[in-house]
């Protein structure tokens, strides 16, 4: 056979199998009996005759009791992989929806080294405010409720998960809905690849601000939609931009502009609805981060002004529990509710139901309002810290935006240009600090009318006060550095 001698059944199938793709066993040609081949080897004929059987189950070879095995005759796409020469191999055909994935590049999630003093990485809590024990409890609670059998799941979501919810969101949002309007999904990215799959044909058009939330735009350009960015500015989206647009939706995060922070007035709440009815658009609402108010009072969503008409408002625990637990939810109109369920059950049947129940103890029991409490208060003790050593160090040098709700601020530093704020960030991270620039959130930055400043989004759910407090200096230092070069 060959100079390298294998041992194990494993081994003697690989190499014959390697052998028959290269030629060296020409279809129709006779294998050594297993007799042979286990004295040849050295090896056991039971090692051998194991070989020959997984050859045989795969087609490689044919036999018969008392007859020596005989390579099959194979098509040639099927025979066995020759040895890698280099040459790249032709990609199967896509659709047109598999081309448009295979051209985006995802923003992906901002990595930063190891060891920083502080990393104000945006979307990250801290692991110790997770209620870790609360969840366990929950979760075996959960598990213990043994069903009679195990079978799949309603694709619109568990019936008490989506009880405790519509109590939930008329408690603490003041958004009034039925049941049977809230479909359970893997996440606020699941729920709104299914809206761009339902609502998107390709080539329609869709009203996004400009900055937004980058993955949102993306997963409706890949369903073929056309992007219109609409300026936003401190009060959200500019809707008197509006009048003269058409498209098939918006999506928009009036309770707390992604990244800028405005929180969109009652006028312009009106604005965009008018507009939505009079070109037959749906509006997306995404209250991300709903569950974090400090010196404004809760404002109700776009779905309760609308009574839920042309509004589907999505929700998710991932900034009061965690990211990594990945439950959503939709809040649609009655009349897509049903082909919103048929989606959900022909992308992945349901989510999953152990965190579903579990999810489900928590909001029953009140824990899990107790937990949004008990976090709101840390993180507004972290907030505190941050706009006060940002306020002392740097002062009139810096604006802050966004300050009043949600578990991020955006940055502007006057004495840094816009050009500038990729090596900023560089730098910043040279110097021990985790910092994120705003410009890749921009659409179309050349005509949109951000500041011509170096803007940070700084995340603070994540840091500890005096990681804060040190990291704030280190930046302090940064920016006096850069001030002070020709």
């Amino acid at each position: 056979m060959t100079t390298a001698r294998p041992q194990s059944a494993r081994g003697i199938y690989a190499a014959l199998k390697a052998q028959i793709g290269t030629g060296v066993y020409r279809p129709g040609a006779a294998l050594p009996s297993t007799r042979a081949l286990a004295t040849e080897l050295g090896v056991s004929r039971t090692t051998v005759t194991a070989a020959y059987e997984q050859l045989h189950s795969e087609g490689f070879i044919t036999g018969r009791q008392g007859a020596r095995a005989r390579v099959a005759a194979l098509p040639t796409a099927a025979k066995p992989e020759a040895p890698n020469t280099g040459a790249s191999e032709a990609r199967p055909t896509l659709s047109r929806f598999g081309e448009r994935v295979a051209a985006t590049v995802l923003p992906g999630r901002p990595q930063a080294p190891s060891g920083l003093v502080a990393d104000f990485r945006y979307g990250d809590l801290a692991s110790t405010d997770f209620p870790a024990d609360i969840w366990k409890r929950a979760v075996a609670m959960a598990a213990s409720r043994r069903p009679r059998r195990l079978s799949y799941d309603a694709p619109a979501g568990a019936d008490e998960l989506r009880k405790a919810l519509q109590a939930y969101l008329w408690r603490a949002r003041s958004l009034r809905c039925e049941m049977e309007q809230i479909v359970i999904v893997n996440g606020s990215q699941q729920g709104l690849d299914l809206c761009a799959r339902l609502l998107l044909e390709p080539g329609e058009s869709f009203v996004v601000e400009d900055p937004c939330y980058g993955m949102a735009r993306q997963v409706f350009a890949a369903a073929g939609g056309i992007a219109i960015p609409v300026e936003a500015d401190q009060e959200g989206l500019r809707t008197d931009r509006l009048a003269t647009l058409s498209a098939r939706l918006a999506y928009v995060t009036p309770s707390h502009q992604y990244p800028l922070g405005g929180v969109m007035p009652v006028a312009r709440r009106l604005e965009l609805l008018a507009w939505a009815r009079s070109c037959g658009a749906c509006v997306i609402e995404d209250d991300y981060d709903s569950e974090y108010r400090y010196d404004i009072a809760p404002v109700p969503p776009l779905h309760a002004l609308a009574e839920g008409s042309e509004i589907i408002y999505l929700g998710t625990v991932s900034k009061a529990l965690s990211p990594t637990i990945r439950l959503g939810y939709l809040v649609l109109p009655p009349a897509l509710a049903p082909v919103f369920t048929t989606a959900k059950a022909l992308a992945d049947r349901h989510a999953p139901g152990l965190e579903q129940h579990a999810l489900t103890i928590l909001l029953e029991s009140g824990a899990y309002e107790r937990h949004v409490r008990r976090s709101r208060r840390r993180n507004a003790e972290r907030r505190a810290t941050l706009l006060a050593a940002l306020a002392r160090r740097l002062g009139d040098r810096v604006v802050v935006a966004g300050a009043d709700a949600g578990l991020h601020v955006v940055v502007w530093f006057r004495d840094i240009t816009a050009a500038d704020e990729l090596a900023f960030v560089a730098r910043g991270r040279e110097c021990g600090i985790g910092v994120y620039p705003i410009g890749p959130l921009y659409m179309a930055p050349e005509t949109a009318a951000r500041p011509d400043m170096a803007g940070l989004v700084i995340g603070y759910a994540s840091v500890e006060p005096h990681e804060i407090e040190r990291g704030v200096a280190i930046l302090t230092e940064l920016v006096e550095a850069i001030s002070a070069a020709p």
